[in-house]
C-alpha cells in the first residue's frame, strides 16, 4: 500500500480533528447536565453515543495527524495509537527512538491486539505494551470503554467473554462486534494480549518456573503460552529470560518489581499528600516517599509499595497468588490516575486566569482514586460528619473488627465434646455456638479466601439477624456540616446525605480453554499448580502487617460495636454492604456510571454530594463538580470566585471539572 492509498483508508474513515475532549486542537467544550431530581451536575462522559471503526474516544486516526506524532516523537501520544511498520513487520509506540518509518510504510492501530492480530510483533526497543494506556477508556462510560476497563482487571481471565458480557449487560455478540468494530480486535485478543505482557513481566522479574508463568498469565497450556510469546516477541520465553539475567526480583517467589509509566508531568506530591493524610491505620501508609497499602485481589492478598520516580512510579507487589498481576497493576494505575493525560487537563484549566497560577506552580494533579470502590463509599459514609482524623479512627476501628472476625472463621476453635471427641463451631469460653461451617444440608460451602473474597458463604449471626430501619429522624440530613474523608469535602445538608501476534481466526489463541458455554473450565492438576502459584510468608508472599480493607460481605456481617458512629449511618453502611455483595449495586471500573448513581441514590442515608464524590474518586469521572462542598466552598473563596454562581463558573472547566474539585481542595 503506497502513501496516496494510506491516506485514502484514513480519510475514508470520517472527520480528521480531535475535538478538546481530549484537549487537543479546536471544538466545542464538554457539556454537563442536571441529574433530575437532584440537582447534581454530571458529566457528559456518561452518555452513550456511537463509535465507528477507527476511532480512538471517538476520534478518528487522520494518517497526516498521526504521522506527525510519530515523527515528532511525541510521547504524549503513547497509547493512543500503535505505529506498525509493513516492512519490519513491527510496530512500536508513536514516541518509539527508532528512525522514522517512510509514511507508505506505516499503518496505525488503536490498540497493540489489534496490531497483533494484523500480524506484527512488539518492538524490541521502544516496549509499546508497557505504555500508559489510553486515557480513552478511564475517561469514556460507554460500552468499549467499559469492557477495556474490566479486561484490563482480568475479568476474561477469571470469568470468560461470557462473564465479562454479563457483568457490561449485553449479549457475546453484540458485545464482540462492538468492541471489534472500534478496537480491530475483539475481548479474547485484547485479553491475550495483556497476557503475553503480564508474562514478559513475570519472565523478566521473577525466578517462577516457564510453567508456572504461563498458567499465572493466564494461558491455558504451555505451548498457547509459547506460541504467543514466539508471535508477540520473536523471542521464545527462555530467550527473553537470558535477555534479562541479573533483574529478576530478590524478594521472593510472589514478589514483583515493575515500573508503572505515566504521561509527564506527575505531580506526586499532591498524591502523597492525599493518601498521607486519609491513610487507615492498618491498611495503608505513606513513608519516605513510598505509599503502601495492601489489596484484596481475585486470588489472595497483596501489598503493593509505589514509589515516584521521574518518568515511572517503582512499583513492589508482594502477591500471595502470582495469577493476580495484571489485577494488581491495574488497580495501582487506577489509584494514582497514571493513565491521564495531564497536559490537556492543565491546558483547560490554566485557560481561567484564575487556575492559571496554580497549574503554573503545581502541573500534572491527578485525581487520587481507588483500588476498591466499596471501600471508597463507606469512606464517604463514615467522613460525612466528623473530621479526617476523626474518620480514620472509625475506619481503622471497623478493619480491625472485620479483620478479627475473618481470623475467627478461617480458624475456628476445636472444643471436645462431653465424650472426648473434637468439635469445631463452638469456643472454650462459654461454649456459646459458632456460625456453621457447612450448609444446613451438609452440602460444602465456598471457603473464603485469604483476601476475604465477597463470595464466602459461611452465614454469621447477623445474617439472620433483622436490619434495622433508620427513624425518620436517623434518615435527617445533618445540619452541622464538618470536614469530611476529603479534606473538609462536607456533604450539603440538602443532598440527603447521612453524615491495560497473531490470533486464529476464532481470536482464541492463548486463552484459557473453554467449557461448550464459552466459560473457563477448570486446569488439571489444579492443586499441584495452586501450590506453585501460591508463594508462603517467607517466599515473598503478603506483608503481615497489612490488611486489605474488609469486603462488602464482611462488613454486613460485623456487629454494632464495630461500628462507632450514629445508628443511622451504620445502617447506611450495612444497606450499602448489602447491595453490593448482593450485586444490585456495582462499584466496579466497568460500572455504568449513570445507573451506578441513580442506585447510590436509593439507598437511605447517601444523596448527590456523597453519589458525585464516588462518582469522581470510585469511577474516575473526570468532569463532576461538588459545587456544594466545604473544601470547594472554601478553595473557591480563597481564589475570590463567585460564590452564588460557583456551579455555572465551573462549566469553562469542563470536561475536567473532577480536576478543577482536586486544585480548590489543595486552596482550601
Amino acid at each position: 500500500m503506497d502513501l496516496a492509498e494510506n491516506r485514502r483508508v484514513y480519510a475514508g474513515r470520517g472527520a480528521t480533528r480531535r475535538t478538546s475532549r481530549l484537549g487537543i486542537g479546536d471544538g466545542a467544550r464538554g457539556a454537563a447536565r442536571e441529574l433530575p431530581g437532584t440537582g447534581a451536575l454530571v458529566s457528559v462522559f456518561r452518555e452513550r453515543p456511537g463509535c465507528r471503526a477507527g476511532m480512538i474516544d471517538r476520534v478518528e486516526m487522520d494518517f497526516d495527524r498521526c504521522y506527525r506524532a510519530v515523527d515528532s516523537r511525541d510521547q504524549r501520544f503513547d497509547g493512543w495509537f500503535y505505529t506498525a511498520v509493513t516492512s519490519t513487520g513491527i510496530y512500536c509506540r508513536p514516541s518509539c527512538p527508532a528512525a522514522t518509518p517512510k509514511p507508505a510504510n506505516v499503518r496505525f492501530f488503536p490498540t497493540a491486539a489489534a496490531a497483533q492480530r494484523a500480524g506484527f510483533r512488539a518492538c524490541k526497543r521502544c516496549r509499546p505494551d508497557a505504555a500508559p494506556g489510553s486515557p480513552a477508556w478511564d475517561v469514556r462510560a460507554d460500552l468499549v470503554a467499559r469492557a477495556m476497563r474490566l479486561i484490563a482487571d482480568g475479568v476474561v481471565d477469571r470469568e470468560g467473554v461470557p462473564g465479562l458480557a454479563r457483568r457490561l449487560g449485553y449479549t457475546e455478540r453484540h458485545l464482540n462486534r462492538m468492541v471489534t468494530a472500534e478496537l480491530g480486535a475483539g475481548p479474547l485478543a485484547l485479553a491475550r494480549a495483556q497476557r503475553a505482557q503480564t508474562a514478559r513481566t513475570l519472565i523478566e522479574t521473577t525466578g517462577l518456573g516457564l510453567a508456572e508463568i504461563a498458567f499465572a498469565a493466564g494461558f491455558g497450556s504451555v505451548r498457547q503460552f509459547n506460541d504467543t510469546i514466539l508471535q508477540v516477541y520473536a523471542a521464545t520465553p527462555s530467550a527473553l529470560r537470558e535477555a534479562a539475567v541479573g533483574r529478576a526480583g530478590a524478594g521472593g517467589t510472589g514478589t514483583v518489581s515493575l515500573r508503572l509509566a505515566y504521561r509527564p508531568p506527575l505531580h506526586a506530591g499532591s498524591l502523597l499528600e492525599f493518601f498521607a493524610h486519609r491513610a487507615i491505620p492498618g491498611v495503608e501508609s505513606v513513608e519516605h516517599g513510598t505509599y503502601r497499602r495492601a489489596l484484596a485481589l481475585p486470588h489472595g492478598r497483596a501489598t503493593v509499595a509505589l514509589t515516584p520516580q521521574p518518568g515511572y512510579v517503582a512499583a513492589t507487589l508482594h502477591l500471595t497468588d502470582v495469577r493476580d498481576l495484571a489485577p494488581a497493576v491495574a488497580r495501582c494505575r487506577r489509584l494514582l490516575d497514571l493513565d491521564a493525560d495531564p497536559v490537556a487537563v492543565d491546558a483547560t484549566l490554566a485557560a481561567d486566569p484564575v487556575l492559571a497560577p496554580s497549574v503554573a506552580k503545581e502541573p500534572g494533579v491527578r485525581l487520587p482514586r481507588a483500588v476498591d470502590g466499596f471501600e471508597m463509599a463507606v469512606r464517604a459514609i463514615v467522613g460525612q460528619q466528623i473530621s479526617v482524623s476523626a474518620a480514620r479512627t472509625v475506619l481503622a476501628k471497623l478493619v480491625t473488627a472485620a479483620s478479627a472476625a475473618h481470623t475467627a472463621a478461617s480458624h475456628p476453635t476445636l472444643v471436645p465434646h462431653p465424650d472426648g471427641s473434637p468439635r469445631t463451631g463452638c469456643t472454650a469460653a462459654g461454649d456459646a455456638p459458632r456460625p456453621a461451617l457447612t450448609a444446613p444440608d451438609d452440602a460444602p460451602r465456598t471457603a473464603s479466601t485469604a483476601a476475604g473474597d465477597a463470595s464466602r458463604m459461611t452465614p454469621t449471626a447477623s445474617d439472620d439477624a433483622p436490619h434495622v430501619t433508620p427513624t425518620a429522624a436517623d434518615d435527617a440530613p445533618p445540619m452541622t456540616p464538618t470536614a469530611s474523608d476529603d479534606a473538609s469535602h462536607t456533604a450539603p445538608t440538602a443532598s440527603g446525605d447521612a453524615p491495560d501476534m497473531t490470533p486464529t481466526a476464532s481470536d482464541d489463541a492463548g486463552t484459557a480453554p473453554t467449557a461448550a458455554d464459552g466459560a473457563p473450565r477448570a486446569r488439571a492438576n489444579g492443586a499441584s499448580r495452586a501450590r506453585a502459584l501460591t508463594a508462603n510468608g517467607d517466599a515473598g508472599g503478603a506483608v503481615p502487617d497489612l490488611v486489605p480493607f474488609p469486603t462488602a460481605a464482611q462488613v454486613a456481617e460485623l456487629p454494632d460495636a464495630a461500628f462507632a458512629m450514629p445508628a443511622a449511618r451504620r445502617e447506611t453502611i450495612r444497606g450499602l454492604a448489602r447491595a453490593v455483595a448482593a450485586g444490585s449495586l456495582d462499584l466496579d471500573p466497568g460500572a455504568d456510571r449513570t445507573e451506578t448513581e441513580h442506585r447510590l441514590l436509593e439507598l437511605p442515608g447517601i444523596g448527590a454530594w456523597t453519589a458525585g464524590y464516588l462518582a469522581i474518586r470510585a469511577l474516575g469521572d473526570p468532569d463532576v463538580f461538588l459545587h456544594t462542598d466545604l473544601g470547594v466552598q472554601r478553595g473557591a473563596q480563597e481564589l475570590d470566585l463567585p460564590m452564588t454562581t460557583l456551579a455555572a463558573y465551573a462549566q469553562r472547566w469542563s470536561p475536567w471539572r473532577s480536576y478543577a474539585v482536586i486544585r480548590l481542595w489543595r486552596h482550601a
